[in-house]
């Protein structure tokens, strides 16, 4: 009989799985109410779980709450430094210029974003609002920071995202949704003195963790994904 963790998963569990995959989306209005640390620990316990090369595991994770959480977004809302105009001086989360299809993408999901909302092409404090809202993790409860130690390599970058997703699904699996948020990358400056991370640290996103608000119109929102004829070969 094989040992548990070798057997092939029932019909019922990998229903489980996929739920908590294909249920997990950037939730953006969260309800205030509070997410215990003994919660967050197991998440964050499960996620580690993510391979990486040689086991390095090479994430270290700021945990915020409350007043903690408030000054980080006092920081980057006061630095008067406006999100067009902040520099990824640490790394480059998207291309210089979008070609296709990733252009396309991109608008379409901006476009159903700022639709759901009620705001039109040319309300730009709008969108800057809405933007902003990152900064407050979007109102949830718990706000996370994650670091790399920028001597490591591109690997390592490649491991610390299944480190991400982990999170993301692990919190699914606990009636719990997230917001992974590359936003605050650029505002590291901002950052580091609030929650003490060294300079060897190179801050690769956050993201807000809580329960989602189903009241509010951003929400509603569900993205598309290509279908598999665009980016599956299968070669024989």
């Amino acid at each position: 009989m094989l040992a548990p963790e070798n057997r092939t998963l029932d019909l019922d569990e990998a229903a489980i799985v996929d739920e908590a995959i294909t249920s997990r989306r950037s939730v953006r209005a969260f309800l205030a109410d509070p997410v215990d640390e003994a919660t967050i620990r197991a998440i964050l316990d499960v996620a580690a779980r993510a391979p990486s090369g040689t086991n390095m595991q090479p994430w270290k994770v700021y945990v915020t709450t409350g007043e903690t959480k408030a000054r980080i977004a006092d920081a980057i809302l006061n630095s008067g430094i406006r999100a067009e105009k902040a520099k990824w001086d640490e790394y480059r989360y998207y291309p210089d210029q979008f070609f296709e299809p990733y252009l396309t993408r991109r608008r379409a999901v901006g476009f159903a974003l700022y639709g759901h909302l009620g705001i039109g092409k040319r309300d730009v404090d709008q969108m800057r609002a809405q933007h902003d809202r990152n900064f407050v993790f979007f109102d949830a409860p718990v706000g996370m920071i994650f670091t790399i130690d920028r001597r490591l390599n591109q690997g390592s970058w490649i491991d610390y995202g299944m480190f991400l997703q982990n999170i993301m699904v692990a919190a699914r699996g606990r009636g719990l949704h997230t917001c992974p948020q590359a936003a605050f990358a650029p505002y590291h400056n901002q950052i580091r003195p609030v929650l003490g991370i060294p300079d060897e640290e190179i801050v690769v996103c956050g993201m807000a963790l809580g329960y989602e608000d189903v009241t509010k119109p951003e929400n509603d929102l569900r993205t598309e994904r290509a279908p598999q004829e665009e980016w599956v070969k299968f070669v024989t």
